[in-house]
């Protein structure tokens, strides 16, 4: 189905970096000629029209998409995917970008992906799922340490315990089953055995057995430089990871890629959407961690701008069945992500700290401040409002001058508490001077 150039009206779901990225790119795409957002955020209603819907509200989400008589929805989080909003708008004739609700299930159930991943001998760590604190227990007791355990359903990112004593596997089992940390998500837990190696993401565009690879990305989970302390939704990330060098990439292709996409064709789920595929690459090779169905953020932030290809039309040709993979053309550039944080984050973030930022004239060039957790104060001042503030995002020919930007970038940035990781992009920083 052909786009009419500059006549798409697009609504972007959710309120995130993520989605202040999507709004970017919407916003300098040619086909588009309207962006609308719910529920944005502070920085996203500067660019876009936002409407106080949920993302969450998926008959809300319809409506606001039917009276603004939007052309395209692209759905950001993964809430509103697994709760069926792109079946929703299907169903009212309206296009969006995500995979429907039995897809969006790889994320939504990681007992549903670990039994899948298995089931399809797609390589990945073993683990079983568990309801009650008794049968789990008694299976830790017979597995070793380290071990992994993870609430089965959504969690934001922080359902997963990497657990050094069997005292601390128990106490993850016990706050997910039993204390309800995790709410609906928690009521089981994937217990699977640990997977040595280093972390990559890797995300795809994906319509049926059509894909097309992004650049490899690293993201920063624990909130601590070196990392260290807690997990968050993520503190940064870069791209592209030079860990997933062409025979890695060959390796996941043949050994994850082409299989998983078969089998999801073979138990009919037609899969339509981003499928972010979290790699561990161990020493027998790469391993699936897990899947999402979405952009990661940060991710996100340094995917978007490494794409030379229009991403509005590539991801309305993903939905529409015509994705042309040969027609993806990615910068030969890198991208960095550093991401700012409130005090108390990721345990229990303030809000309401005005923040102040620099003027764009004086940014660093190819540099971007994408807003996450903020809203505009009744005042009309700028606060925080979340426990990622924001995404200082930067584009460079090389790793180190992309860092360099964001950094400089996140010192021009105030407000009380903030946080951030000084060593996003250690590891790949690392690599270049070591090697050869």
């Amino acid at each position: 189905m052909p786009v009419p150039p500059s006549a798409l009206k697009v609504l972007v779901v959710g309120a995130g970096a993520r989605e202040h990225a999507l709004v970017k790119a919407c916003r300098r795409s040619p086909l588009v000629r309207a962006t609308l957002a719910a529920p944005g955020n502070g920085g996203i209603a500067a660019e876009a029209a936002c409407f106080p819907v949920k993302a969450d509200d998926v008959p809300g989400l319809v409506a606001l998409a039917q009276k603004e008589k939007a052309d395209f929805v692209i759905v950001g989080p993964e809430v509103p995917l697994t709760l069926g909003l792109v079946n929703a708008l299907a169903a009212a004739g309206i296009a969006a970008f995500g995979p429907n609700r039995v897809a969006a299930h790889l994320e939504g159930s990681k007992a549903f992906t670990k039994d899948f991943l298995l089931r399809n001998k797609i390589p990945t760590a073993y683990g079983e799922t568990f309801d009650t604190v008794a049968a789990a227990t008694a299976y830790l007791a017979k597995k070793s340490i380290p071990i992994v355990i993870k609430a089965s359903g959504l969690a934001a990112g922080k359902g997963v315990t990497v657990a050094q004593t069997l005292a601390e596997a128990e106490a993850a089992v016990r706050a997910s089953l039993e204390e309800g940390i995790f709410g609906p998500g928690g009521e089981e837990v994937v217990i699977e055995d640990f997977m040595p190696g280093e972390e990559a993401s890797m995300m795809l565009l994906v319509c049926g057995e059509k894909y097309a690879v992004l650049p490899p990305s690293q993201d920063h989970k624990r909130v601590g430089d070196g990392d260290t302390g807690p997990n968050t939704g993520g503190m940064g990330a870069y791209a592209p990871a030079s860990v997933v060098d062409a025979p890695m990439m060959q390796r996941i292709d043949r050994e994850i890629i082409r299989p998983t996409l078969a089998a999801l064709a073979r138990e009919k789920i037609d899969y339509r959407g981003v499928l972010y595929i979290g790699l561990m690459l161990t020493p027998e090779g790469p391993k699936v961690v897990e899947f999402n169905v979405r952009f990661g953020d940060p991710e996100c932030q340094v995917l978007l701008p490494l794409l030379e290809t229009d991403p509005v039309k590539l991801l309305w040709d993903c939905a529409h069945g015509a994705l042309d993979p040969a027609a993806v053309r990615v910068r030969p550039d890198f991208a960095a992500t550093v991401v700012l944080a409130a005090p108390g984050y990721p345990a229990q973030p303030r809000a309401g700290d005005v923040i102040t930022l620099p003027d764009a004239a004086k940014l660093p060039a190819n540099t971007d401040i994408l807003h996450a957790g903020t809203k505009i104060r009744e005042d009309g001042k700028l606060v925080t409002s979340g426990g990622r503030v924001l995404s200082v995002t930067a584009t460079a020919p090389t790793l180190r001058a992309a860092l360099d930007a964001a950094y400089a970038a996140c010192t021009l940035v105030h407000f009380d508490g903030c946080h951030y990781r000084q060593d996003i992009g250690a590891r790949q920083l690392q690599r270049e001077k070591i090697s050869p």
